[in-house]
C-alpha cells in the first residue's frame, strides 16, 4: 500500500486531470474489489488463486490480466535489544507454528516467544505460511492489520517477532535467514533478492479484469517505466530489472 500510494502520488502530480484512489486491506480484499466490480486495478503479493479466476470468468467471460509490477524480500522482525539475530527457515516454520516457544531454544534468553501475524485475507500471511511456517500458524500468533502495526509491535515488545514486507523495517532489526544450518545468514537487499540468495523473496503483481486501455494503460506503462521503477527503490521495494 505505501508503494501503491506513492505511484498514484507521483502520476497525479504529473496527470492533474487523473484521479487514483487508493486503499489497503490485504491482497484478497483487492481481488474481491476486482471481481464485484469496484476497482480497477487490484494490487497483490501473491499469486491469483484459480477461485478468484473462476470467478472473473463467470462475471466477465475474461481469465484476468496478470502484470508483475516489483520484487520483494519478504523480512522477519526482532526487537533490537533481541540477541538472536539469525534463524533458519526451519526454527522460523517452528516459531511460528508453536514448536519452539522460548528464545532459549534458538541461542536467545529464556523467555517466551512472543508472535505477531498478519490476517488471513493478506497475500503477506498466505505466501509465509506456503512458504515458511508450512503448516497452521500457533493459536497464540496475535493478527495484526497491516505490516506496519506488526514492526510497531516487534518494536516495543523486546521478545516480539513478526513478519512483512522488507520496506517496513523502521526501529526493529530485520532477521538475518538461513537456508538450513549449513548456511550462511543472508539480509534481505537489493543484491541478494536480484541473486535470490535471500530465501523469503517474491513478486508483487497488479491484476486487472482485462487488458489495460486508456488512462489505465498510461498508468501501468509509467510503473513500468525507469521512472516508476525508481520510485520502487525509494520506498524500499526491488525493482523488476
Amino acid at each position: 500500500v505505501i508503494l501503491s500510494q506513492k505511484w498514484a502520488e507521483l502520476y497525479m502530480k504529473k496527470n492533474p486531470t487523473t484521479v487514483i484512489q487508493v486503499t489497503g486491506g490485504g491482497s484478497g480484499v483487492g481481488i474481491a474489489a476486482l471481481i464485484n466490480g469496484s476497482t480497477d486495478i487490484a494490487n497483490a503479493s501473491r499469486p491469483i488463486k484459480s477461485s478468484e479466476v473462476q470467478k472473473l470468468k463467470d462475471k466477465y467471460g475474461t481469465q484476468g490480466v496478470e502484470i508483475p509490477c516489483a520484487k520483494d524480500g519478504l523480512s522477519v522482525f526482532l526487537n533490537n535489544n533481541n540477541k538472536v539475530s539469525e534463524l533458519t527457515i526451519e526454527q522460523i516454520g517452528d516459531i511460528f507454528s508453536g514448536k519452539i516457544t522460548n528464545w532459549k531454544q534458538v541461542g536467545g534468553a529464556d523467555a517466551k516467544i512472543q508472535l505477531y501475524g498478519r490476517e488471513s485475507s493478506s497475500g503477506t500471511f498466505e505466501f509465509f505460511k506456503d512458504h515458511v511456517v508450512r503448516k497452521d500458524f500457533a493459536r497464540n500468533c496475535q493478527t495484526l492489520p497491516g505490516t506496519a502495526a506488526i514492526v510497531n509491535a516487534v518494536k516495543k515488545d523486546k521478545y516480539g517477532i513478526g513478519y512483512g514486507g522488507a520496506a517496513y523495517a523502521e526501529g526493529v532489526k530485520d532477521c538475518k535467514i538461513k537456508k538450513d544450518a549449513k548456511s550462511k545468514g543472508i539480509l534481505p537487499s537489493a543484491a541478494t533478492i536480484k541473486n535470490k540468495t535471500y530465501p523469503i523473496s517474491r513478486y508483487l503483481f497488479m491484476y486487472l479484469r482485462e487488458k489495460p486501455t486508456g488512462e489505465t494503460k498510461k498508468f501501468i506503462d509509467w510503473i513500468l517505466s525507469d521512472e516508476g521503477q525508481n520510485v520502487i527503490v525509494e520506498v524500499g521495494y526491488y525493482p523488476l530489472k
